[in-house]
């Protein structure tokens, strides 16, 4: 009925402005129309005996009009928002339905963008999906905060969530868009709304919003007008956002004031270390490797292998860092091994290697954006 109103309601925007032009205020007017709309439909099956209520104003024709108003001011939506995020990741259902659940209830992801994100197949995510609403429905699923003894374990699966739908954003592999802007936005939306609640805030929170800022301190630079990808040794550090990375240093000192220290505490001191950095030249290698370290020593992952051979490659040059990567396991699908593996084998002087290594990468990744980059690199080779 929810998402009828909200489908009604957004029609008649599209009819109305088409002819009237946009309202100085488009959320004002959209709430008061599907609040009216909501009205009218809780009318009817009131009437009709087609809905059971749970709120006892929603009976009365005296209070329903009242009662939709508080439901639909800005401190409610929030508030629902945040509530919606923490039912989501209820533990009756697998981790895997918490974040698929999350990205297409909230934040709008569509079902291939929540495969894409999870590494999974399109129909394996749609069953999911399906079958925690049924959950739901079944063991009558409260809409609301969890007590205290549940709060902190179901605010970390909350972030694992946000963190997704960020990444899915800031390394976008939908055709030609590197960056998707919406998702980022709608990311960093949802981790402030857990940061900023007095219930629910915590140092991971204020970790991941500081790993997510510094991140996003240097959008403008890693795409020319072209499209093309701009390494990080190649961006123009003066196109770096320094308020935002002043904001993020701050969210990362509110983050020390803990006594645990999470992996968003370590991916943002890493993100913290490249921002600071003059020139690439410059970067701090040695600290970057040591979080590196501790990442994999708390959550052993052939991703965080992968990033730690680049670091080893900064530090002691290819040789090295192909022992690395002759270590990992589980990437041989992923197109980021490949590519990284091609760059080691052309600084060793063995562009047979290279060559086949940046191919099976064009094959494996979606991206057009990373496409034109690794052509770029097979021209340049030198046989």
């Amino acid at each position: 009925m929810a998402e009828d109103v909200v489908q009604d309601t957004l029609i008649k925007a599209l009819n109305v402005w088409k002819i009237k032009g946009i309202p100085d205020n488009p959320t004002a007017w959209l709430f008061r129309v599907a609040r009216n709309h909501a009205i009218d439909v809780l009318r009817k099956n009131k009437q009709t005996q087609q809905l059971d209520l749970e709120q006892p104003l929603l009976h009365s024709e005296y209070t329903l009009n009242q009662s939709l108003n508080g439901l639909f001011n800005q401190e409610s939506v929030i508030d629902n928002q945040l509530k919606m995020m923490y039912v989501c990741c209820n533990p009756v259902l697998s981790p895997e339905s918490q974040i698929s659940l999350v990205l297409k209830t909230l934040c709008g992801f569509s079902i291939k963008e929540i495969a894409q994100a999870l590494l999974s197949k399109e129909e394996a995510v749609s069953k999911r999906i399906r079958r925690a609403k049924e959950t739901f429905r079944k063991e009558k699923i409260a809409f609301q905060l969890p007590d205290n003894e549940q709060l902190k374990d179901r605010t970390t699966k909350v972030l694992n969530a946000i963190y997704l739908l960020f990444n899915q954003g800031y390394h976008s592999n939908s055709g030609n868009e590197l960056i998707r802007k919406d998702l980022i936005q709608e990311s960093i939306s949802l981790a402030k709304l857990v940061a900023d609640n007095p219930t629910t805030s915590n140092t991971e929170a204020y970790a991941l919003l500081a790993l997510m800022c510094f991140h996003v301190a240097r959008e403008q630079s890693r795409v020319n007008e072209q499209g093309d990808i701009i390494l990080l040794e190649n961006q123009n550090r003066a196109l770096w956002d320094s308020e935002l990375i002043q904001i993020a240093t701050n969210y990362l000192n509110k983050a020390s004031e803990g006594e645990s220290i999470s992996s968003y505490h370590l991916e943002a001191a890493i993100a913290f270390e490249h921002c600071a950095a003059p020139t690439y030249a410059k970067t701090n290698w040695p600290h970057i490797l040591h979080y590196y370290n501790l990442l994999l020593k708390a959550n052993p992952s052939p991703i965080l292998e992968l990033n730690r051979a680049v670091v080893i490659n900064e530090l002691s040059g290819p040789d090295s860092a192909l022992a690395a990567l002759n270590k990992i396991k589980g990437l041989d699908d992923h197109y980021l091994f490949h590519s990284f593996l091609g760059n080691i084998f052309r600084d060793l002087n063995e562009p047979l290697k290279a060559k086949k290594a940046y191919l099976k990468a064009m094959v494996l990744t979606p991206s057009e954006s990373v496409k034109k980059m690794l052509s770029k690199r097979l021209e340049n080779l030198s046989f």
